[in-house]
This record gives C-alpha cells, structure tokens and sequence, in this order.
C-alpha cells in the first residue's frame, strides 16, 4: 500500500476522469496512454486536458509513444496510461520512462477515484482532488 508523500495536489475535473476512463474501457484489455496538459502552480497541478500521443502503440501489458517525435509542448504536465490489472503501482518501466511532473495510474473497472493513483517522479503517491468542473 502506498502512502502519500509528494507535497503537490492534483487538480482534474470528473468529466476529464470520466473520458479516461471511457478510454481505458475501450480499449480493454490493452493498456492505452494519454498525455496530460495542464498548469502548475506552487504546490498544485490543475490538469485540464488529455492529448491523444501521436504514434502511440497500446498493448497487452504496455502501452507506449516516441516522446521524441512529440512537438514541444510545455503544458503537457504528465500522463495517464491503464493498468487493466487493476494495480495502481508504477511499474519500474513507468518511473523509467516518466514523462512530465506526475503519472496517472487508472486501473480495472476504470469506474471511481478507487481506480486512481497519481505519483511524482520518484514513485511517490500524489494527493489527487477531483472537481466538478
């Protein structure tokens, strides 16, 4: 079990969950990837939008961009990718290729805020906020 130890709280929308999750059900039992756009401030990250990658590549057990062929972007804040086990623990590939400020576990059923976890770069658990709008 992971316990919260980043500093930073992220902020997203429930209509924003609910298209990741719609996402993440569709593709089932593949993993997908999504970027996250957003903007950070002090101890805070409002995430705002997903980005399809460009190229990405969705399997079973992975899921997967050439962040080297993504135009640079500086509002892309993390992303977000499945994990149709249902384990919201980064895998050691995930902090590997950590891309942005924070990652976005959603796992099976792909349902509530029970099937979400949001790290840092060192593997630590994020706070994560969920707003109406």
């Amino acid at each position: 079990m992971c316990v919260l130890m980043g500093n930073l709280i992220v902020h997203v929308s429930q209509k924003l969950l609910d298209a990741v999750f719609e996402g993440a059900k569709r593709l089932y039992p593949k993993e997908t990837i999504l970027l996250l756009r957003g903007k950070k401030s002090k101890d805070e990250i409002c995430v705002s939008d997903l980005v399809v990658p460009p190229l990405a590549v969705y399997g079973y057990g992975f899921a997967n961009l050439p962040f080297h062929m993504l135009p640079m972007d500086f509002s892309v804040v993390g992303t977000v990718h499945s994990h149709p086990s249902g384990n919201l623990t980064p895998s050691d590939v995930d902090i590997n290729h950590f891309f942005g400020r924070i990652l976005m576990i959603v796992g099976f059923p792909f349902a509530s805020t029970h099937n979400i976890a949001v790290y840092n770069s060192k593997g630590e658990k994020l706070q994560l906020q969920v707003t109406e709008e």
